[in-house]
C-alpha cells in the first residue's frame, strides 16, 4: 500500500507542478481565460486571446513567443491543442485541471487581495457580480 501512495503522491504532485507552471505566465492564463469564455468546443484566434487587455504587448513579440515558448509547453501537458494556420487553440484533453484554478478562483473572488484582483477583469467582474448578491 505504501508503494502505491508514493506514486499516487508523485503522480499528484507532477500534476500540480504542470498546473502552476502553464499558469506562471499571463500570456498563457490570458489564453486559459479566453478558452473558458468560449464554448468548450470551439477555438480562440491567436495571438489575440493571449492578451491581457490592460497590457497589450507587442503583437509579433507574443505571436513569436506563443509559437516557440507558451503553446508547446500547454500542448506538451495536454491543457491546450493548437494550429499553425489559422494560428488558433481549443482545449486539450486535460483543460479541466487547469481550468479548475480559475474556477476556484471566481468563486473567492471577493475574498482574494485587491492587489491580485485590480486590473483582472475576469476577478473584478466577477467581485462584482458577487458583491451584488
Amino acid at each position: 500500500m505504501t508503494g502505491v501512495r508514493f506514486e499516487n503522491g508523485k503522480r499528484v504532485i507532477r500534476g500540480w507542478n504542470a498546473v502552476f507552471k502553464a499558469l506562471s505566465a499571463d500570456p498563457r492564463r490570458q489564453l486559459v481565460i479566453s478558452l473558458l469564455d468560449s464554448p468548450s468546443d470551439e477555438s480562440v484566434p491567436l495571438p489575440e486571446s493571449a492578451v491581457n487587455p490592460n497590457v497589450p504587448p507587442n503583437p509579433d513579440d507574443l505571436r513569436r513567443e506563443l509559437f516557440h515558448r507558451h503553446l508547446p509547453m500547454l500542448a506538451d501537458v495536454g491543457f491546450v491543442e493548437w494550429e499553425p494556420e489559422p494560428f488558433v487553440a481549443s482545449r486539450g484533453p486535460r483543460f479541466d485541471e487547469v481550468a479548475v484554478v480559475f474556477d476556484a478562483l471566481q468563486s473567492e473572488a471577493t475574498d482574494i487581495p485587491d492587489s491580485l484582483v485590480l486590473g483582472c477583469q475576469r476577478l473584478e467582474r466577477e467581485r462584482e457580480l458577487r458583491s451584488g448578491d
